[in-house]
C-alpha cells in the first residue's frame, strides 16, 4: 500500500471515529437489518409500539421500569436484557461507522 493511500485511509478512519461522538438515534442504532436478525420486530418503533409501554418521548422511555423492560426484551428478542441488546447494537453501529 502506498503511503498516500495509507494516509487517506487513516484520515477517513479519524473522520469515522469522530462521527461516533454525539447522540445516536434509535433508528441509527437499531436499523431494520439488526431488528430482523435479533428480534421479532421490523423496526425499533415497532418494538416500542408492541411493548405495552406508552413511549412518545425520551422521558417516557427513560421512565420504563428497568425490570419490566428487561423482561420484555428477554421475551421478544435474542437478548437476555436491554444492556446486552444495547451493547450488540452499539458494536454493530461502530463497525458500520468505522468501516473505511
Amino acid at each position: 500500500m502506498a503511503f498516500d493511500e495509507l494516509q487517506r485511509n487513516l484520515n477517513q478512519l479519524q473522520k469515522n471515529i469522530e462521527s461516533l461522538q454525539g447522540e445516536v438515534s434509535f433508528g441509527e442504532l437499531f436499523p431494520p437489518g439488526f431488528m430482523a436478525r435479533y428480534t421479532n420486530f421490523t423496526s425499533f418503533d415497532d418494538l416500542l409500539a408492541k411493548s405495552g409501554f406508552k413511549v412518545e418521548t425520551r422521558e417516557d422511555f427513560a421512565n420504563i421500569p428497568d425490570a419490566a423492560w428487561d423482561a420484555f426484551i428477554a421475551s421478544s428478542t435474542y437478548f437476555a436484557n436491554w444492556e446486552e441488546m444495547l451493547q450488540k447494537a452499539f458494536e454493530e453501529y461502530a463497525q458500520r461507522k468505522l468501516a473505511i
